[in-house]
């Protein structure tokens, strides 16, 4: 089973946040920088929420705000569904399925480990479909 620390291992090790009080222009910077869909936003060592480009696009441009005069805690989704590391990534799919969301936040305990993706979790359970599927042909060529 890939478990979404084993996806944790292909990042930085460095989380990737902004705080509350930064402003949109200043998230969507970051994100630009380390080619992010989504950035978590914390105050000290509390997540607080998540600022991802669909929040952008639908509280900033479509209201036509100004990015560089809004805070980040204006437009930030607050409902966070979080994983833990050991969780597989058949259980993230399913919670991006049922909450309809792109990112989860990753934390054991009280300490953020960082987010990952719907393109992660896809990729991932693919892999693993596919290394399946050849375990299988190559028992079946050993007959």
């Amino acid at each position: 089973m890939v478990t979404i620390r084993d996806l944790l291992k292909n990042h930085t090790n460095q989380v990737c946040y902004v705080r509350p009080d930064s402003t949109v222009y200043q998230a969507l910077e970051l994100m630009a920088r380390e080619n992010i869909g989504a950035v978590l936003v914390m105050e000290g060592e509390k997540l607080v929420g998540v600022m991802t480009e669909r929040d952008y696009a639908r509280k900033i441009i479509l209201k036509d705000r100004a990015s560089k005069e809004t805070q980040v805690r204006e437009i930030m989704s607050t409902e966070l569904f979080l994983m833990h590391p050991d969780q597989g990534v058949e259980e993230a799919l399913e919670m991006m399925s049922l909450k309809a969301v792109r990112h989860l936040p990753v934390a054991e305990g009280d300490k953020v480990l960082g987010v990952i993706s719907i393109l992660e979790v896809v990729q991932a359970i693919i892999q693993q479909r596919n290394e399946t599927i050849r375990f299988y042909e190559e028992m079946d060529g050993e007959r």
